[in-house]
């Protein structure tokens, strides 16, 4: 699947800005752009919460696979559903952003990141 997150995630109107203030535009520009970074982040942290209950129950993760691994995926995703909001009050667990993940070969090949743009 090839597509562009932002684009994606700001359906609305077609992605049409009704407006022609550039207040406006201003505005859904970088509402798109946060709504598109709390995407990836939530997808990050869950990515991670899956590595974690992997290492936990003895499998090895090498640094290659994890370079594979994107954080644009939108299958779980409902554009069109009904959200609850009755909890945006809990306060979450504080993240923690280790990983037992040995990257060092990875720096040490300067792998760089050209060719991961698809999602996985």
């Amino acid at each position: 699947m090839h597509f562009r997150l932002p684009q994606w995630i700001g359906f609305g109107n077609r992605g049409v800005i009704a407006s022609n203030d550039p207040v406006e535009h201003e505005k859904v520009m970088k509402f798109n752009a946060l709504l598109t970074n709390a995407v990836i982040f939530h997808n990050a942290l869950d990515i991670a919460e899956i590595v974690r209950q992997l290492l936990e129950e003895g499998w090895t993760i090498e640094p290659e696979d994890l370079a594979h691994i994107s954080p644009y995926l939108v299958e779980h995703i409902n554009r069109f559903g009904e959200y609850s909001t009755h909890e945006l009050g809990i306060q979450p667990d504080a993240y923690d952003p280790k990983l037992d993940v040995d990257f060092t070969q990875l720096r040490d090949e300067n792998v760089t990141a050209e060719g991961f743009g698809e999602a996985a």
